[in-house]
């Protein structure tokens, strides 16, 4: 090219070089300055993107912790109140025990049910007023909750509190039609049970179990062990008792008979006192499984015999060996000297129930009344220790309370731990998103400190170049002289 005046292609040049190395300086700048690699979408537009994705997830996550934290101060907030509320019913079944003690009368009895009455108001003031800000928790109304513990929508964790007032606390009972006495011969089936393969149980929050079976003439005894071997999973027990009368004895003298295959043999001196057989009867019991009680302690000439497992009261062979064709009585039913009758007393089972309403259904209906019976429910609200039966009913009632609230003090338990494993999660990921956000965003001040010397070191060559280049049509003139 020519000497030219009017175009300084090298100034041109060495201008537009200056401008790519201040540009660059400006970009270092600024990335120094703020410690973002990426100031603007121009700087990384893809990584801009993925990094303000990765900000919104390590915020929300962020957020998720202190509702999982949140969620866990409700569970101990709940869990706490429910404590209290144990403490309560422990309280209220000591008072249930000592009523059931005859040493109390009912002036004490009605002592120890005034102060179940202010337990069982307290009971459900705890419930009613326990809550977390604004939110009850104990009423009822905290059910099937959600706990957001994610970044994203729907993540959550369903949280449950049952209703733990006075008014929803007790014993779902269901007792069988059992306690019945039969006279059957020697030589018949010794009770009216007839076999069952398929009985279904189920409670309201515990589910359902099927194929309970038990054998023909199975005892109350038999067919609580089968309940309680296949339904403790759905929170049925199964308790069973028995008991009846022997009473009616003709005559005094050597009375002898076979109570549950036990050969039990007394001296009667009065028809109406059968202290001799209450002991030889308690003398055995270890192998027959009953036991012999007054009633009425100015009534010895009627006996109660009773078992603690509800096996059945079989009573045969009766014999006086002093007097002449006697007879006597088991629960009503007569067993004459030398006759071929035996006296069967069938037990009966209760079924109680920590989740909610029982139902059966069963083809066979000797042990339930109905092919589908349902249990009815007692509730702490209305417990009444002022009598000894009302004494005795509470403690089954308040037992039930008290594992419900066990059981709900588990579930809080366990959701507290899951919480705290979702924060731990949580926290891990936070850390290893937060960390490839940084590799996207974040300024590499190493890298950035060079390419600044690099750049102010061309940024002060491109000035030199530049005024050199600016004088460099000035040798054109020479040319004019």
């Amino acid at each position: 090219m020519g000497n030219v005046i009017q175009t300084n292609v090298s100034s041109i040049g060495a201008q537009r070089s200056l401008n790519r190395t201040n540009e660059a300086l400006s970009t270092t700048f600024q990335r120094l300055s703020t410690g973002l690699r990426i100031n603007s979408a121009r700087d990384d537009a893809a990584g801009l993107q993925i990094s303000n994705s990765l900000t919104s997830q390590i915020n929300g996550l962020g957020v998720a912790v202190r509702n999982a934290n949140d969620g866990i101060s409700l569970a101990q907030t709940a869990e706490g109140a429910l404590q209290e509320s144990t403490n309560i019913l422990q309280r209220i079944r000591d008072l249930s025990i000592q009523s059931a003690s005859d040493v109390n009368g009912s002036t004490e009895r009605a002592a120890l049910q005034s102060e179940v009455t202010q337990l069982v108001t307290e009971l459900g003031r705890i419930a009613d007023t326990t809550s977390f800000g604004s939110t009850k928790l104990l009423d009822g109304t905290f059910s099937s909750k959600n706990i957001q513990v994610g970044a994203q929508a729907n993540e959550t964790i369903s949280v449950s509190v049952a209703d733990s007032r006075a008014t929803a606390l007790g014993s779902h009972v269901l007792s069988s039609a059992g306690g019945s006495v039969l006279g059957t011969t020697v030589s018949t089936v010794l009770n009216t049970i007839t076999a069952e393969t398929d009985l279904s149980l189920t409670t309201a929050d515990g589910g359902t179990i099927t194929g309970i079976a038990y054998a023909d003439d199975a005892s109350a005894a038999d067919i609580a062990t089968a309940i309680n071997t296949a339904a403790n999973g759905i929170g049925i027990t199964a308790t069973a008792t028995n008991s009846t009368t022997l009473s009616g004895l003709t005559a005094a003298g050597n009375v002898s008979f076979t109570l549950n295959g036990s050969a039990i043999a007394a001296t009667v001196t009065n028809a109406n006192d059968l202290s001799s057989v209450a002991a030889a009867i308690n003398g055995s019991s270890a192998a027959s499984g009953v036991t012999a009680t007054f009633a009425d302690s100015n009534n010895l000439s009627s006996l109660t015999l009773s078992t603690t497992d509800g096996r059945d009261i079989a009573l045969s062979a009766f014999a006086n060996a002093t007097a002449g064709n006697d007879s006597i009585v088991i629960g009503g039913n007569t067993l004459t000297e030398g006759g071929t009758v035996i006296g069967n007393a069938v037990g009966s089972v209760s079924l109680s129930s920590s989740k909610g309403q029982i139902t059966t259904a069963t083809a066979s209906t000797e042990v339930f009344a109905l092919a589908a019976s349902t249990s009815s429910f007692s509730s702490v609200q209305s417990v009444d220790i002022g009598t000894y039966a009302g004494a005795q009913n509470a403690l089954a009632v308040v037992d039930a309370a008290i594992q419900k609230i066990d059981s709900e003090r588990a579930n809080l338990g366990a959701i507290q731990n899951r919480l705290g494993s979702t924060i731990a999660n949580l926290g891990s990921i936070i850390e290893n998103t937060s960390a490839a956000r940084s590799r996207i965003r974040d300024t590499d001040f190493a890298s950035e400190t060079a390419n600044l010397s690099k750049n102010q070191v061309l940024q002060q060559a491109g000035l030199s170049i530049l005024a050199q280049a600016n004088s460099s049509s000035q040798s054109v003139l020479s040319l004019l002289q």
